[in-house]
């Protein structure tokens, strides 16, 4: 379940080269000449700005051939069983500032301090680290850098391991019941099992689908095209500790202030585009609407306790004529929220999940069209 975050705690209660580069020798086997990524240096040895189109155009293509790369391949089990990943090594980094600096003998302010700087330096570790990572990478033959980066951002995107996931949860309701249902659906969300009847079970699948498609696969694929190895590292760092301490409980609530605003904020763009990309993907699909999601996005996304949440659950919920999210129990708290969907029915079982994982599998499709369709497009503006 590698990037795949619980998505309702209730902390809210919630292609072608461009032409410079050719001349540069990029694309012929020739190593990167000065800056971090080619085309970073302009006429007169001046240079670019980080909008650079050229800049642009390689993050594009690097996120591009990321989501193929996790897309068809996924994590592999033996290398997470060799090394971990990525994710583990930011929660490990997490756990240990979250024992040392949380101190519940400290004032609230000063524990938001605390958190503050936990965030801060997890943060800067991961974007040194990316930033080393692409800076060695420039020493290396276009082709091959290419292709690295591309392996390393796929280890931050989530579209494989997601599907698995959910598919498991469908799965279990299927072939062994309603026990193993829960089992399956408690390791991608953090209300209790227990609780959950069949349509309970199965919301809560289709809903941490919904919104772990912005977390863990748009949201990357956003910072990644705009920010390079940098920005996607950085991110994942910040929605680690989201999804860590950023909880509205007695210990995360002043420590986890910082990680969970934060995290709010970069997950702006990508909620929105996610519930676009939905939309989209319903209005293709005859079984679906793309009118009612479309609906269900203007008017209950704004109702739900997550500035975020909501976009890609009332698309969802739209698309599929269903009544997500409603009041939940974390912790044997039942926690209130708005549906998402409203007027769809709230029983719902395998099928249903089912029918949820198309409808991302063809958003997913549309999300890699749409980013291979713009680096081709601003490389050739270049």
């Amino acid at each position: 379940m590698f990037g795949i975050g619980r998505p309702e705690h209730p902390r809210a209660a919630g292609r072608d080269l461009p032409h410079q580069q050719r001349q540069q020798g990029l694309g012929s086997g020739r190593r990167y000449d000065g800056d971090i990524w080619p085309g970073a240096i302009g006429a007169g040895g001046k240079r670019r700005q980080f909008g650079d189109p050229a800049r642009l155009a390689m993050f594009l293509s690097i996120a591009f051939l990321s989501l193929l790369v996790e897309r068809a391949a996924g994590y592999p089990d033996r290398l997470f069983a060799a090394i971990g990943h990525p994710v583990t090594w930011i929660g490990a980094l997490i756990e240990r500032l979250d024992r040392r600096w949380n101190r519940e003998t400290d004032s609230t302010a000063r524990r938001r301090q605390a958190g503050l700087a936990a965030l801060v330096t997890i943060a800067t570790l991961a974007g040194g680290a990316g930033l080393g990572l692409q800076a060695l990478l420039m020493t290396l033959p276009a082709a091959i850098a290419l292709a690295l980066a591309a392996c390393l951002a796929a280890t931050l995107i989530a579209q494989k391991s997601l599907d698995d996931h959910v598919a498991a949860v469908a799965g279990a309701l299927e072939t062994d019941g309603l026990d193993a249902g829960r089992a399956a659906v408690s390791q991608i969300v953090g209300r209790d099992p227990d609780t959950l009847d069949e349509a309970g079970v199965s919301r809560a699948a289709i809903e941490s689908l919904a919104e772990n498609f912005s977390d863990g696969v748009t949201a990357p694929l956003v910072w990644l095209a705009l920010a390079g190895l940098p920005g996607i590292a950085i991110y994942k760092a910040v929605n680690t500790a989201d999804s860590m301490i950023g909880h509205r409980t007695r210990r995360h609530e002043a420590f986890g202030r910082a990680a969970a605003r934060f995290d709010d904020l970069i997950n702006l763009p990508a909620s929105r585009l996610t519930a676009l990309a939905i939309v989209a993907a319903a209005a293709l699909l005859p079984s679906m609407s793309g009118r009612d999601a479309w609906k269900a996005v203007l008017r209950d996304a704004k109702n739900h306790r997550s500035p975020n949440a909501g976009w890609p659950e009332a698309a969802m919920a739209g698309a599929l004529g269903l009544a997500l999210a409603g009041p939940r129990t974390y912790d044997r708290v039942v926690v209130d929220d708005a549906v998402m969907g409203q007027g769809g029915r709230r029983s719902a079982d395998a099928s249903d999940i089912r029918r949820a994982l198309t409808l991302y599998r063809w958003a997913d499709g549309l999300l890699i069209v749409s980013t291979g369709a713009l680096a081709v497009l601003v490389s050739a503006h270049f």
